[in-house]
């Protein structure tokens, strides 16, 4: 048996934008519903979602029959966590709160295996195939995708630093947390965030690394598009649904 192909990995690298949606509600029955709506990824979020690795495994399982790929978020940047993620079969991760090269590195050496990593091996994980892939160990690190998350302003200083370290895809922006760091907690559109961000991507362009972003603007959305980012979220499930129930209700007022 073959080592499964990154489709997401290989997009973002040959310069093929990937539309995506942020998964927040848990559970494998919304993630198959999402898995279907036609985005090319989908975020299994931890960080900011009460989900853990026993509750993304079926999460992936559910989205595995789609066209679409998976992105898991694990809550922080913990070597655990992130061979965790890997081991239930997770090929691409968002990584919360880089803030230097060095914690970009501490990253990427939880997805290598020694002697390049420190990720713990294990011949019957689902990433292997439960051992039916030929020499996994030596070969995964091919098409898992690390994708490192800048969040404030003094990690948004450091984009050229982060995006030098060997075995980072991309770089992705969190405006939400970067708004706060900034001063503007809450206020992600602010003037000072927005000019932030457009440099942001602009600056992680320029180092020949993937941009991405999460935005609920879909107005913004498309500009950050223009500007290149290459991972865009577009919205996200909880949101969708508890706006569209509230519009819903509105129109029987």
């Amino acid at each position: 048996m073959d080592l499964p192909v990154n489709k997401f990995k290989h997009a973002i690298a040959s310069g093929q934008h990937q539309l995506g949606l942020w998964c927040s509600i848990p559970g494998s029955f919304a993630a198959e519903v999402n898995a279907g709506a036609g985005f090319d990824w989908l975020l299994f979020d931890t960080e900011h979602s009460p989900n853990d690795p026993i509750d993304v495994l079926p999460q992936l399982q559910a989205a595995a029959p789609y066209p679409v790929s998976a992105v898991v978020r694990p809550a922080s940047n913990d070597a655990i966590l992130i061979k965790r993620f890997l081991d239930v079969g997770a090929q691409t991760l968002l990584v919360p709160y880089v803030q230097s090269a060095q914690e970009a590195a501490a990253a990427v050496a939880a997805t290598r295996y020694p002697p390049e990593g420190i990720r713990g091996v294990s011949g019957l994980t689902r990433a292997s195939r439960f051992g039916r892939v030929a020499n996994y160990a030596r070969r995964a690190s091919e098409e898992i995708c690390l994708l490192v998350q800048v969040e404030t302003g003094e990690a948004v200083e450091e984009i050229e630093k982060i995006a030098a370290v060997d075995g980072v895809d991309g770089i992705f922006i969190g405006p939400a947390d970067l708004a706060a760091s900034l001063g503007h907690p809450g206020e992600p559109g602010h003037p000072e965030v927005i000019s932030v961000v457009e440099a942001a991507i602009g600056r992680i362009r320029a180092t020949g690394k993937p941009a991405g972003i999460l935005t609920t603007d879909t107005i913004f959305a498309k500009r950050c598009i223009e500007l290149g980012t290459l991972f865009t979220a577009v919205g996200i499930d909880l949101g969708l649904m508890a706006r569209g129930a509230e519009n819903l209700r509105k129109t029987f007022d």
